[in-house]
């Protein structure tokens, strides 16, 4: 929601306007990251004319504290939504940055790569805040990922696969 949401709209004022349209997805719960996505793309649009982009809600994978069992069911619920949505946009890459959200959409798009229907890169970005550990977000797609970034030193020893390029949001 709105931590992520800001981390990712840093990193999405960095890509030039080649990376276009854009599509966000985030939890039907999130009250909070419509308003901030709006807000950066009509920024954006001042700068380059062309700017598109769509939103989209799915149901939220896990809340907070939520039980690991009801987890399993939820996160499954939520790539039933997420499969027809990633059919449709066929994205050539997909950037995400630690919601829970973003494990139902990479599932997704794994499935349609496996499928022979469209293969997307993932980029994922572990979040700031992250230090000494991943997310759960970042535990599952550590392993699904074709490139996992961090931010600090401590996670790329621990996490060999990772590439580390410094603070970047």
């Amino acid at each position: 929601t709105g931590g992520h949401t800001t981390e990712i709209l840093r990193l999405l004022s960095c890509l030039s306007e080649l990376y276009s349209p854009r599509h966000y997805i985030f939890a039907d719960s999130d009250k909070m990251s419509e308003a901030k996505i709006r807000s950066f793309e009509q920024k954006r649009s001042e700068t380059f004319s062309n700017s598109q982009f769509t939103l989209d809600r799915i149901p939220r994978s896990r809340e907070v504290r939520q039980s690991w069992t009801s987890s399993v069911v939820t996160t499954l619920y939520s790539i039933l939504h997420s499969l027809p949505l990633t059919y449709k946009l066929k994205p050539d890459l997909i950037l995400c940055n630690g919601p829970g959200t973003c494990v139902p959409v990479c599932i997704s798009a794994l499935l349609l790569g496996l499928l022979g229907i469209k293969r997307a890169i993932i980029v994922y970005v572990e979040s700031i805040c992250r230090v000494e550990t991943l997310s759960l977000s970042g535990k599952i797609l550590y392993y699904f990922s074709d490139y996992f970034i961090v931010q600090w030193p401590d996670l790329k020893e621990k996490y060999p696969k990772s590439v580390y390029l410094g603070r970047i949001v």
